[in-house]
């Protein structure tokens, strides 16, 4: 089995560019010398991939808000979710939400007539 790579980030990209740099311009040959335009293109890219990482981050931290925010509006309502039976076919079953909580992946999860719900497996809300 292969060890999950590990996730770079965009300081980490920008750390290792720096590096590299500093090598390119300590062994740069005098009479060929670095286009400063081209490194600085280059910069203003990775500039750019911390913006967007940044902005991912904080969109991933309102959509989490959103979803606590929706999942905590459900106890006390009627819902179906899917549910497999033994013959291990999958048909709709409904109850009323009791609990919200976080499973250890931090995933959202519904407490329903003794049964444990993704929030994203709910298929229908009622009153």
């Amino acid at each position: 089995m292969n060890p999950i790579p590990a996730i770079t980030t965009a300081s980490d990209i920008q750390m290792d560019y720096m590096k590299l740099l500093v090598t390119e311009l300590q062994n740069q040959d005098p009479l060929e010398p670095l286009d400063n335009k081209e490194i600085a293109s280059q910069l203003a890219q990775l500039s750019q991939l911390q913006q967007l990482e940044a902005m991912n981050s904080s969109f991933a931290r309102v959509l989490n808000s959103i979803e606590r925010a929706y999942a905590g509006s459900l106890i006390g309502r009627e819902i179906s979710f899917p549910v497999k039976t033994p013959s291990g076919t999958t048909e709709a079953q409904s109850g009323t939400v009791e609990q919200v909580y976080n499973d250890v992946d931090g995933q959202i999860i519904l407490a329903v007539n003794g049964l444990t719900v993704g929030l994203g497996e709910v298929m229908s809300v009622k009153n």
